[in-house]
């Protein structure tokens, strides 16, 4: 990272964006063209969880290229000056890479979706899936190799 000032080095804030924001931004490359797509997502253990259809680009390409790359953005403001060049945008970030996979373990799929229902608001203490629904849904797993932190601003 060139600015180092801008570092998130504290380990415990970088693991509070990747639980509590919103998007995850999925970055892929389709042999020699860039792809990014937003995703719902969950984060455990070092790992990205992420609900999918189970068709389409996106799947095509992790089926031929599983490599990733991953921008959480956990919260930005812009903050006004008096002149033009005094604005200025406070941000936090997680990016990093890893190797995402396809999820075929049925266990595990429902483990996935159950990380993702609670992290967007599910209540209730049990969750129930329609089998054939289930049978539909994609669920990714993103390994996380390398992980790093950058805001500007304060945060406190």
């Amino acid at each position: 990272m060139r600015r180092k000032d801008k570092n998130i080095s504290d380990e415990a804030i970088i693991e509070h964006i990747l639980h509590t924001a919103d998007i995850c931004r999925l970055g892929l490359v389709d042999k020699d063209e860039a792809y990014i797509v937003p995703v719902n997502y969950a984060y455990s253990n070092g790992t990205i969880i992420i609900h999918s259809a189970g068709n389409g680009r996106k799947i095509e390409i992790i089926r031929q290229n599983n490599k990733a790359a991953f921008e959480i953005e956990g919260g930005y403001a812009i903050e006004t000056g008096e002149k033009a060049c005094e604005w200025t945008t406070k941000y936090r970030s997680v990016m990093g890479k890893g190797i995402i996979t396809i999820v075929t373990n049925v266990l595990q799929k429902k483990a996935g979706l159950d990380l993702i229902m609670k992290k967007y608001g599910w209540s209730k203490d049990e969750i129930t899936y329609d089998e054939a629904l289930l049978s539909r849904v994609c669920i990714l797993s993103l390994n996380i190799l390398v992980k790093t932190g950058k805001q500007s601003g304060s945060w406190e």
